[in-house]
């Protein structure tokens, strides 16, 4: 299978026009789907798209945190408010008085009306919506102190929590922005949906003899997968799983191992529904061809060969276990209590209670998870200094006599004001001094003393280059959740929130940053002011973030026994799934710590060996590629995502990347080749309709049926089970779980 179509945004030339014009982007699926005309003179920062886009930020943020503590959580994406709003600008451009209002005591004048609802406007309302539906990770700090520790936490201490968390990652944004959004070879995929939607929604278009218009094809997909959606989601929720195997042999442990799409390697599994599709790896239709080859690849090596050979052979005695399970387990194969090992009172760990009871034990795919996410940090970092190191230099030296770019950055440099860089910087200093004040201060209510802060702050600065040449190349983002829950485990053992608020002001300031760019990059594409599109990305930050908190608070503050699921009346939605993971993530890497995991103290001390495979990994694929130059494929072979192919396992499951491959290699390989002209019109609009469909949908349901706890699934005495019951047993002689045979 030829993969030359893909090479370009893969290889990242290295020859770079910093002279010569040219007209258009040197990316191929960026010339079929972005626009090079402009027109500078459209407004943008209107009173539409304040009124509109705060309304969308502050109700998207509501209803995400409020379905966040439920049992079936439900998101809503920007892709909804964006579609939403279209009608009501237009409503407001039909009936607003066009008159100017002043506002008093200043010179100052706007227009309530400044004419027609146009695109700009709209990109900066949908810009402030994907604030709003973007979660907000110190939540969870808030929710675990409250609702599992049932411990207090300063409300001020709380809010400059959110706060700074979210907005730590403008300092990064503004440091490499020259880099991951003005570079053409930076092309972000994921954008390319958001551009071939807007342009449907406001191009005038004739249509085609016996053929529809990209806005009625956008209508006709979205109402299709919206009327569909209802069974999947409400009627016969089965159909979100179906695994044969388990259904041909229904009382062999092995066979539903191997056939669960849920809980095993889920061969022979597969889906009727587009959320089990893109649920957890995003929209096969934006992402790169390459990409999904290499995902492929990694997902089958992991899946079918690593995880297969290791459970077999009983590594790390993972018959005990479930073959799949992101759980801890004890030595005897049962749930780890973690009650035995944590001092509550003074959020210490237990040492006598820990050696008195068991180790951690993980189940076998969880083991090497953990062991791959350490190979994808460092095989970032080789890989990116390997294959883009003198592309980023020249990038250096071009950008700083600014004559890098293709024709979008020449248009956005001749026609806008950059955004200074003083202002960022600014936002950095800020609020890095709130992040020390919120740690330090409060009583040092979370553990973190100033020099965690720092040494977050500082993997956030090194991991956010390399990160956003991954993701604006491939739609695919490593995380930094893991090795900053390993850092200061070992530097600061025994302290569960020192653990969590270290991982959030490491990982999730970094991965705001890559927020940020992207829709700097979706701006760039659409010919929005720089300085707009800041002004829109700070406030909608703020708003969310203090809509998330507030609606947080709130619940924790009313509902009776939130999250405690034991002392819930029976059939309570508020279970709290999500934050009961990361409650557990606090004990495991916090208070347990990896020392006693990972370290001579723990069961799997073999897994820091994969720093060095991850390292290494690359060098071959490297010297391949200078060897045998004429050979673009190998450049495509991109060892962080090939080894983080299973990387969104768990919570995603074999079932939802069989149908992501299987969807992504007919799009990008038989329909990019055979219909490419079908392929350019279509593709990006085919996918943001599904998901409009699937989100409307789910808001249906929920608030005319869920909310009221009438359940299709109870009529027809279906679930969201794939019928796989003994998939999660153990194997090992002797272990005795409930509802599993004993070998």
């Amino acid at each position: 299978m030829s993969l030359k179509a893909e090479a370009a945004p893969a290889a990242l030339s290295l020859e770079i026009p910093v002279s010569e014009e040219v007209d258009d982007s040197p990316i191929e699926q960026v010339r079929l789907t972005v626009p090079i005309e402009d027109d500078p003179t459209l407004p943008c920062l209107t009173f539409r798209t304040w009124v509109l886009g705060i309304a969308s930020c502050a109700l998207l943020a509501f209803l995400n945190q409020f379905f966040g503590y439920r049992q079936n959580p439900l998101y809503v994406s920007s892709v909804s408010a964006q579609i939403a709003v279209l009608p009501l600008g237009r409503l407001m451009a039909a009936y607003l008085p066009a008159r100017p209002v002043r506002i008093p005591a200043t010179n100052w004048s706007f227009s309530l009306n400044p004419g027609p609802f146009n695109l700009k406007e709209h990109v900066l309302i949908t810009i402030f919506a994907n604030s709003g539906s973007n979660s907000v990770y110190a939540v969870n700090i808030i929710t675990i102190v409250k609702a599992f520790y049932l411990r207090d936490i300063h409300p001020a201490a709380a809010m400059l929590l959110t706060q700074t968390t979210q907005l730590l990652g403008y300092g990064w944004a503004g440091i490499f922005r020259r880099f991951l959004v003005d570079s053409p070879y930076m092309w972000w995929p994921s954008n390319l949906v958001q551009v071939s939607l807007f342009r449907a929604l406001h191009e005038l278009e004739i249509r085609p003899k016996r053929g529809l218009t990209r806005l009625q094809f956008f209508l006709m997909v979205m109402t299709s997968s919206f009327a569909y959606y209802i069974v999947p989601n409400y009627l016969f929720p089965s159909i979100t799983a179906l695994s044969f195997v388990c259904w041909i042999w229904p009382k062999s442990v092995t066979a539903q191992q191997i056939g669960s799409g849920l809980k095993g390697l889920g061969i022979g599994s597969f889906a009727l529904d587009w959320s089990t599709v893109a649920g957890f790896l995003g929209s096969p239709l934006a992402t790169p061809g390459f990409a999904i080859i290499n995902i492929m690849v990694g997902f089958f090596l992991t899946l079918y060969v690593l995880i297969p050979t290791a459970y077999w052979t009983n590594s790390y005695q993972a018959k005990k276990f479930p073959i799949f399970s992101s759980h801890v387990f004890d030595s005897n194969g049962q749930r780890y209590d973690v009650d035995a090992v944590l001092n509550s009172t003074d959020f210490k760990f237990n040492k006598h209670g820990y050696e008195d009871y068991s180790k951690v034990n993980l189940s076998i795919f969880f083991v090497y998870a953990y062991g791959l996410s350490f190979a994808v940090l460092a095989a970032t970092l080789s890989h990116v200094a390997l294959f883009h190191g003198r592309t980023i230099w020249k990038q250096t030296k071009a950008s700083f006599s600014d004559k890098f770019g293709d024709v979008h950055t020449r248009i956005m440099k001749k026609n806008y004001e950059p955004v200074p860089q003083w202002w960022f910087y600014t936002i950095l200093i800020i609020v890095i001094g709130l992040a020390l004040f919120t740690c330090e201060g409060f009583g040092k209510q979370l553990q973190l003393p100033y020099w965690g802060v720092m040494l977050a702050v500082g993997l956030a600065l090194v991991f956010t280059l390399p990160i956003g040449v991954i993701t604006a190349t491939t739609n695919q983002q490593p995380g930094l959740n893991v090795i900053t829950e390993l850092i200061i485990g070992y530097m600061y053992p025994g302290r569960p929130l020192a653990n969590v608020a270290f991982k959030t002001y490491g990982y999730i300031s970094m991965s705001q940053a890559i927020m940020f760019l992207s829709d700097f990059k979706l701006g760039h594409y659409m010919k929005i002011p720089p300085k707009s599109m800041f002004i829109v990305q700070l406030v909608g930050t703020i708003i969310a973030s203090s809509v998330y908190f507030g609606t947080a608070w709130w619940l924790l503050e009313t509902v009776e026994f939130i999250c405690q699921p034991k002392n819930l009346p029976k059939g309570s939605p508020w279970t709290c799934p999500g934050d009961d993971v990361f409650y557990n993530a606090s004990i495991i890497w916090g208070v347990v710590g990896p020392m006693r995991m990972f370290g001579k103290l723990g069961l799997y001390p073999g897994m820091n060996y994969f720093f060095l495979i991850g390292l290494l990994a690359p060098v071959p694929v490297y010297i391949l590629s200078r060897i045998y130059p004429e050979k673009r494929w190998i450049k495509l072979i991109n060892m962080p995502i090939l080894i983080g192919g299973a990387g969104a396992m768990p919570p995603g499951r074999a079932v939802n990347y069989w149908c992501w491959i299987s969807v992504g290699l007919f799009f990008n390989f038989v329909v990019y080749r055979r219909f490419k002209a079908w392929w350019a019109r279509h593709n990006y609009i085919l996918s943001a309709g599904l998901d409009a469909g699937v989100a409307f949908m789910a808001i249906l349901v929920y608030f005319t049926l869920q909310i009221r706890d009438i359940n299709g699934m109870k009529w027809w005495g279906l679930d969201l089970d794939d019928h796989c019951p003994l998939a999660s047993c153990p194997t090992a002689p002797g272990v005795n779980v409930t509802g599993c045979p004993i070998f």
